[in-house]
């Protein structure tokens, strides 16, 4: 199901269920999530005239994204290093004007982060969870974001086959982070992407490995070569670590990485 971030938030399964009861001792502040001083340069640079917007939404995810569960109260005080910066440097691989798709976007990372880096970009947020939905819906309402961002609640396949009957969801990029393993997020989001179009995935250090593990089965779905590349070089310490992946190839149905059945039964789907 789409929604305009301007909709009320409905769905499958009615309202999303309230935030699980938690310690409020272990509640940070909204004072946990201000920006630290070595940090504001590298902040400048990548947010611009728009620095403020992004330490509303760090406030925002110190605080309500505590509260209902989206990140954990030790993330709160590493919101600018862990978070904000580190997707706000992937701004760099993003051409000028694109369309986005960010697929399990959470609590809008990197998404919402982008959105707020780059006013010319056109972002989808995709996140089948109903209480992540509902905390997108609201991040984009509060933040004024309604005219470049909407929100999809649902899969990555299901965007891909076209919501409601009606036309699939596409972009000239699609994001992930911290979504999968390289073969499965391929299969996931190659089919959002436009041919020509890049899928650009944040990674860790063990990239190289993955690709290793897994550029046959990029290359099955219609990607090209997965290239490494650093974001913030010279602005952050340490860089942001992206893979993209180009479509070069529309391929059919995108099958994932097969998966073993279990004995005396059906292999479970996703």
């Amino acid at each position: 199901m789409t929604y305009d971030a301007t909709a009320g938030v409905s769905g499958p399964g009615g309202t999303p269920p309230g935030p699980s009861p938690v310690d409020p001792s272990t509640l940070p502040s909204a004072q946990d999530a201000a920006l630290p001083p070595e940090l504001a340069e590298a902040a400048r640079t990548l947010f611009g005239d728009r620095l403020d917007l992004a330490a509303a939404y760090a406030e925002l995810l110190a605080t309500d994204g505590v509260v209902r569960g989206l990140i954990g109260p030790r993330e709160a005080p590493r919101i600018w290093d862990r978070h904000l910066l580190n997707c706000a440097a992937v701004a760099e691989r993003i051409p000028d004007g694109a369309t986005v798709i960010d697929v399990g976007s959470g609590a809008g990372l990197p998404g919402l982060v982008l959105a707020i880096a780059r006013p010319d970009l056109h972002l989808t947020l995709v996140e089948p969870l109903a209480r992540r939905t509902a905390f997108l819906i609201e991040a984009v309402q509060g933040l004024g974001l309604t005219r470049t961002v909407r929100v999809f609640r649902g899969r990555a396949e299901e965007a891909a086959a076209g919501p409601g009957g009606g036309d699939p969801l596409s972009a000239d990029v699609v994001t992930a982070r911290a979504v999968a393993p390289l073969d499965r997020l391929a299969s996931w989001c190659l089919p959002l992407t436009v041919r020509g179009g890049r899928l650009v995935a944040l990674k860790g250090s063990s990239v190289a490995d993955e690709i290793a593990e897994h550029a046959a089965t990029v290359e099955r779905l219609g990607g090209g070569e997965p290239t490494v590349y650093r974001c913030g070089v010279d602005v952050i310490d340490p860089p942001t670590t992206v893979v993209e992946i180009v479509r070069e190839r529309v391929v059919g149905p995108a099958r994932g990485p097969r998966r073993a059945k279990r004995r005396g039964g059906r292999s479970r789907g996703r």
